[in-house]
């Protein structure tokens, strides 16, 4: 999904841009043209992106560059942190790279925390004009003071270290999101896009809405979906309006193989005995 901020600090009102699925859940140049305003600050960009897993070829990325070039005011951030967990042969891209003219309009932010497994180290970073990084220091310096010097040696052993260990990971990843996609489109009424990218899948729960449980419960959100799952199967997904697209839920196959499977299978269970 995409974002256009309208910011002071944290004072910005968000503008959610609805991506559909025809268009693979991805923001389009006609729908950022029509959402941004002069108040307009940033548009926010996450590719492959959570919940979606989708991503942006560099085709795609070129013709939201031409919208940003006819709006001097907007500045783009660029979130790759799963900029190494792409499958399938997609060549991964970030947005100054396509658009180096607008090199000093983009924020690219990155981290350890999903391509080297260190979630809880908390480390991110981030690459842009000096002016905006010195702004950003002093923001921080304020509110977190800084990153420790142990997690910030870390982070600095991840990034050069061994990398050999990525191609590895992302073709177990592949093979965990095929196995389970395999699962989840066989099931009568889910929909579920095949994710470029980032270790989700994000199925459509909408044919599901207005139906009973065994109990008599009415399924009318993807809240309740969730909750269902998780009180009939045990299992636990994240609906969609915590990303603001629903009905669907979000699925994460960053888990052991069986243990993945398993759970798409109480999912087919679970959604069997809906009436």
């Amino acid at each position: 999904m995409g974002a256009v901020l309208r910011l002071p600090l944290a004072k910005g009102v968000p503008v959610i841009v609805r991506c559909k699925p025809e268009n693979d859940l991805k923001i389009t140049p006609d729908a950022l043209e029509e959402s941004i305003t002069p108040k307009t600050k940033w548009l926010v960009l996450n590719s492959p992106g959570n919940p979606t897993g989708m991503a942006y070829t560099r085709a795609e990325l070129e013709a939201l560059a031409a919208v940003v070039r006819r709006f001097p005011h907007v500045h783009v951030l660029s979130d790759d942190i799963y900029e190494h967990l792409v499958y399938d042969g997609f060549e991964f891209a970030t947005f100054a790279e396509v658009a180096p003219d607008l090199k000093d309009h983009v924020l690219t932010v990155n981290g350890v925390s999903k391509t080297y497994a260190m979630t809880g180290w908390r480390i991110g970073y981030g690459a842009g004009h000096p002016r905006l990084i010195e702004a950003m220091a002093i923001l921080q310096s304020q509110s977190t003071s800084n990153a420790p010097s142990l997690c910030q040696e870390a982070c600095l052993a991840a990034l050069n270290g061994p990398q050999d260990f990525l191609a590895r990971w992302a073709k177990v990843y592949a093979e965990r999101r095929d196995k389970a996609l395999d699962v989840l489109n066989a099931i009568p009424g889910l929909t579920c896009l095949k994710p470029q990218g980032a270790f989700y899948l994000y199925p459509s729960c909408a044919a599901f809405m207005g139906k009973h449980t065994p109990a008599g419960t009415q399924i009318a959100s993807d809240t309740d979906f969730a909750a269902y799952l998780l009180e009939a199967v045990g299992v636990a997904v994240v609906p969609g309006v915590a990303f603001g697209l629903s009905p669907y839920f979000r699925i994460s196959y960053a888990l052991e193989t069986q243990m993945l499977l398993e759970a798409c299978h109480r999912i087919a269970q679970a959604v069997g005995v809906l009436r």
